[in-house]
Order: structure tokens, then C-alpha cells, then sequence
């Protein structure tokens, strides 16, 4: 059977996450909803490159579904959009090959996190940036950042109630960029544990914050206690950016 890789963009804000729950909206009912529809009532599931958080948003996450109808790959867009919702988009859909799996053959995955950080407020940005008033020091930030990288054990950053035993993850690289009144955090890694992103933004935003030092960093890794690094930041500011494979 053709099997069809597509590329989806969302706005997290109003999902409880993108893996399908009882009773919830999610990423992955919609689409597979809309799927069911097109092919008048035959369940049809997917498979995405990961999940995404409550609240978090993607530019580019990517799944792969099977399907007998013929309608080409150009087509396939249209179609579907018609029957999701605005805070869906499907962007791109392609053949690919019966071996192509949206999650295992997945080689990079890049997230961004946008903080506003101003005296200002944004009603616009309130969304899509974690607001914080008091200035971060982007110098000391960007010093934490070569602490992450590499191949570690991210048991510290990670969420205690997950079930992944193997938590050794390689990061490709981290780096903190201004963009006005914005900074904006990018990492690339081969994959990511359940809140991970999120709790090293949260470090590096207490690095800015003169909390903890830069060096810090190494030593809350090597512990592996998830009671020793910072907070969590909020899910909003978060974006799936980019799957490569």
C-alpha cells in the first residue's frame, strides 16, 4: 500500500499535547479524524517522529500514514486541510518508500524556545514566548550552552515521572541568539526526553539570572537528580522546529 510522508505545523495552545488520550483534543485525533473521513470511515493511523507536549507548538513535526486512495502527493494538502482545524496545518506531503518510518529513521531534531525578555509585555507574543521582565545576562547563557553538548545522561533534565529507562541523548548544539527583544534557544539533538527542552531552558534562563554559574551546569549533569536542576519552563515558548532524516 502507497505510504505518504507529511509535514505538519500546529499551534500547541489549545491541545493536550499531539499523542492521542481519552477524551482530549489532540494533533494526532484531528489528523487521524480527517483521515477517517477521507476514506469514508476506515481508520486510518499515523505515526509522527515524536510527541509534543500541551501547549507546545510545531513548525515541521512529521508523520507517515498509509493510504490506497489515488490522489497524487500535491493534492493530498488541500485535501486534508479542508477537513482540519486552523490550528492545523499540513504543509507538505510526499511518496516515500515502504521502509520510510517517521520515527525510527528520524537522524536530528530541532527545537526553538523564545523568551520575550523586556519591560514590555506583548498580548500578541503571549502565546508563542515565555515572558520574562527581569534581564537575562546572554553571555553567561551562551557559556552554559557547551555543557549540554555531547553525549550525556540527561536524567537531571528530565522529567521524574517518565518511564524511559535509557536517558543518554546526544546534543548536536545549543546556542542562545538576540533577536531584538527577544532570545531565542535552539538546540539540535538525536532525540529528546520527556520534558528535557524545557528544563535546560529553564537552567540557562537561571544562568541569565545569576542563580547558578555557567560551570554549574557539568555538575547537575553528572548527578543525575532531576531535584537538582531548575524549574521547568512553560510549554508555550516552545516550538518543534525542524525533523531531519
Amino acid at each position: 500500500m502507497p505510504k505518504f510522508k507529511c509535514t505538519v505545523a500546529y499551534d500547541g495552545t489549545y491541545f493536550s499535547g499531539y499523542q492521542v488520550q481519552p477524551d482530549k483534543r489532540t494533533v494526532q485525533r484531528e489528523i487521524e479524524a480527517a483521515l477517517t473521513r477521507m476514506h469514508k470511515g476506515e481508520e486510518i493511523r499515523i505515526i509522527a517522529s515524536g510527541r509534543t507536549d500541551a501547549g507546545v507548538h510545531a513548525r515541521a513535526q512529521v508523520f507517515h500514514f498509509e493510504s490506497s486512495l489515488n490522489i497524487p502527493p500535491q493534492n493530498w494538502c488541500r485535501a486534508l486541510n479542508t477537513l482540519l482545524p486552523d490550528d492545523i496545518n499540513i504543509t507538505r506531503v510526499e511518496h516515500v518508500h515502504d521502509t520510510f518510518h517517521a520515527r525510527f529513521n528520524v537522524k536530528k531534531k530541532v527545537y526553538r524556545y523564545r523568551i520575550l525578555n523586556s519591560d514590555r509585555r506583548d498580548m500578541f507574543r503571549r502565546l508563542y514566548t515565555y515572558y520574562l521582565s527581569a534581564p537575562l545576562d546572554i553571555k553567561k547563557m551562551k557559556a552554559a550552552c557547551p555543557y549540554f553538548e555531547g553525549t550525556h545522561d540527561f536524567t537531571s533534565f528530565c522529567a521524574s515521572n517518565t518511564s524511559v529507562v535509557d536517558k543518554v541523548r546526544t546534543i548536536y548544539k545549543l546556542d542562545i541568539s538576540p533577536d531584538h527583544d527577544e532570545l531565542i534557544i535552539q538546540v539540535a539533538g538525536s532525540g529528546f526526553l520527556y520534558q528535557m527542552v524545557r528544563i535546560m531552558t529553564g537552567a540557562l534562563i537561571d544562568v541569565g539570572a545569576g542563580k547558578i554559574k555557567p560551570e554549574e551546569i557539568e555538575q547537575i549533569l553528572s548527578k543525575k537528580d532531576r531535584r537538582l536542576a531548575p524549574k521547568t519552563a512553560p510549554a508555550h515558548g516552545l516550538t518543534m522546529w525542524q525533523v531531519v532524516y
